[in-house]
C-alpha cells in the first residue's frame, strides 16, 4: 500500500533512543552539538569519550523487554491523538534501543518539541507499568527528527518501519 504526503502538513520520522545505549565515542557514529548538521562528519571511535560518558551515567543502560516494546507500539497511536498528530506507523525494533515514529502535524509544529512529548508521555506510561527507570530516564537526551520530503523516501521508511515492529501493523 503506498504512502501519500499531505500537503495540508509535515511529515516526520522520529527516531529515539534508550538511555545509555549509545554513546558519543562508541563503535557507532554519533551527532553531538559540533557535528549535528548534514555533510558534516560523525564522531567516531573513541574510547576515552565513550568511557567518560559511561562513568558519568546516574544508571545502567536502558534495553527494552518484549513486552515493553509491544507497549510502546501500542501506545504511540494514542499518544499521537493526544498530541494532534496524525500516526502513520512506529517501531520499537528487537534491537531494543530506540523507537521510530513516523506522523504527521501542522507545519508551524516544531519537531523538537513533538519529540519532547513523544518522550514525555512514552516515558511517563512506561515508568507507571515498571517503575521509574534506575536512571531516572527513560530516553537518551535527543532525538532524530527528519521531515519526510518526498513521497519515495516516506514509502521507503513507511516499510523501513513496519520491518521492525514488535506487533504487526494492521492494514
Amino acid at each position: 500500500m503506498p504512502e501519500h504526503l499531505d500537503p495540508a502538513k509535515t511529515t516526520w520520522h522520529f527516531t529515539f533512543g534508550t538511555y545509555g545505549t549509545r554513546l558519543h565515542g562508541d563503535p557507532r557514529p554519533t551527532v553531538d552539538r559540533k557535528h549535528n548538521q548534514r555533510g558534516q562528519p560523525f564522531i567516531t571511535r573513541d574510547p576515552e569519550r565513550a568511557n567518560a560518558e559511561r562513568d558519568n551515567m546516574r544508571g545502567d543502560p536502558i534495553l527494552l523487554t518484549a513486552p515493553q516494546r509491544a507497549v510502546i507500539e501500542t501506545l504511540i497511536p494514542e499518544i499521537c491523538q493526544r498530541g494532534g498528530w496524525t500516526y502513520r506507523i512506529c517501531a520499537a525494533p528487537g534491537e531494543r534501543d530506540h523507537v521510530h515514529v513516523l506522523l504527521d502535524a501542522d507545519p508551524s509544529t516544531d519537531p523538537d518539541a513533538i519529540l519532547k512529548w513523544l518522550k514525555r508521555w512514552l516515558g511517563e506510561a512506561l515508568t507507571q507499568r515498571w517503575g521509574k527507570p534506575a536512571g531516572n530516564t527513560w530516553w537518551a537526551k535527543a532525538g532524530s527528527t527528519p521531515p519526510v520530503k518526498d513521497e519515495s523516501y516516506l514509502n521507503n521508511v513507511y516499510h523501513y518501519i513496519r520491518r521492525q515492529r514488535t506487533l504487526p501493523q494492521a492494514e
